[in-house]
């Protein structure tokens, strides 16, 4: 049996289709994945590091932010600077140039995690940072020691319930 001139085109045309599609697929996986690590094990991954895209955690070092418009340059620290290790912990610079500022929360002391590439000449170029304020995140706490913490209640909660509530008979 005898293929025809179109079948031939139509074959190879959805060859180069699918092919394509393949290529996008394997290419755009690889670019979108990034490894979270600390920076003690940034720093031992070796020649590793400056290969991959990473996401390194920290605390922003107290005093070090230089900010130049959306681009900031600051010291990622192992520990938070009132940790009794602060002094013993590692530190990292960052120098982020991204198209957003950064976000609200980044000051001294906050939990950041800047995303980027680690170079040789041992500064982490972040195209994207994010931070968290650990004391807004926190659990309330209790009033009296030993009892649970409650919710916060609406302000006016405590003075409707009084109002609707029937006396007792």
């Amino acid at each position: 049996m005898k293929i025809s001139r179109t079948t031939w085109r139509i074959g190879i045309a959805t060859a180069i289709i699918l092919g394509t599609i393949g290529w996008l697929a394997y290419s755009g996986y690889g670019a979108g994945k990034s490894y979270f690590v600390t920076i003690p094990e940034l720093n031992g991954m070796g020649a590793k590091a400056y290969h991959d895209q990473l996401r390194v955690e920290g605390f922003v070092k107290p005093g070090t932010i230089v900010t130049d418009g959306p681009n900031v340059t600051f010291m990622l620290s192992q520990y938070e600077s009132h940790s009794p290790k602060f002094a013993t912990g590692r530190d990292l610079k960052v120098v982020y140039k991204g198209s957003e500022p950064p976000p609200d929360t980044f000051k001294d002391d906050a939990m950041a995690v800047a995303e980027g590439t680690y170079q040789p000449d041992g500064v982490f170029h972040a195209t994207g940072l994010q931070a968290k304020c650990a004391s807004k995140y926190a659990p309330a706490k209790p009033l009296h020691p030993g009892e649970p913490a409650k919710p916060a209640a609406a302000p006016n909660a405590t003075a409707a319930a009084a109002s609707t509530a029937k006396p007792a008979a």
